[in-house]
């Protein structure tokens, strides 16, 4: 039963792969300026990157979790994820309003996605 992990931390790793499958730790955006529109690219852009990185893609993608700061910012970061995910390929999903570790992040991603 091995266990790779990617990226590792005194308290996470942005990446654990076992049996095929592929889970990312919450993706936030590095730019916290930014508004809904813009912090979800940034975090759609980390999944894409460390989904590469771990031999998957979004068309891979088995579940995800999507945090959001404010309900009021929900439609702004649909409009980024249908432009992001392809058709087809929808993978299941919620979204959870929730308080975010830091006032200025407005998303979270969790992502689990088979491999290639």
């Amino acid at each position: 039963m091995e266990i790779k992990r990617l990226y590792v931390g005194k308290r996470l790793s942005e990446v654990a792969i076992h049996n095929n499958t592929v889970y990312l730790a919450g993706q936030i955006p590095d730019d916290y300026s930014l508004d809904i529109r813009g912090q979800t690219r940034q975090v759609l852009g980390h999944v894409d990157r460390l989904l590469a990185e771990s031999g998957s893609d979004k068309t891979c993608i088995l579940s995800c979790t999507i945090y959001v700061k404010d309900m009021a910012d929900f439609p702004g970061m649909n409009e980024e994820w249908d432009a992001w995910v392809p058709q087809g390929h929808t993978p299941p999903r919620a979204t959870v309003e929730a308080k975010l570790f830091d006032p200025q992040v407005l998303v979270e991603i969790v992502v689990v996605a088979a491999q290639r």
